[in-house]
């Protein structure tokens, strides 16, 4: 299960997720980016709650990141070990921007 909170203040999102990003909730993040990203200069990915990834959910990101490299930035935050691992591991600790 994934929980996806958001938080819009100007052209600034926040995306907080908890829970699994894997095959089965991956399209459900993608579908509210896809929704949400119009006009959005600053995307924050706030990854506190976050438990496990996968390679669905790295493509997710992956498009996500593409999509704001034209319109902006986007930044994740609260990153915990396991996934800053698999960031590491994968390569996309050298494509996202990670705080």
């Amino acid at each position: 299960m994934l929980n996806i909170n958001k938080t819009q203040e100007n052209t600034a999102l926040t995306v907080a997720l908890g829970g699994r990003l894997d095959t089965t909730t991956a399209p459900q993040l993608e579908k509210e980016l896809r929704a949400s990203m119009e006009g959005i200069t600053a995307l924050t990915l706030d990854m506190a709650e976050l438990e496990y990834i996968s390679s669905a959910g790295l493509r997710v990101l992956l498009s996500a990141q593409k999509t704001m490299n034209r319109q902006g930035e986007m930044t994740l935050i609260h990153v915990n070990e396991t996934i800053q691992e698999i960031f590491e591991v994968t390569g996309f600790s050298d494509i996202l921007t990670i705080k």
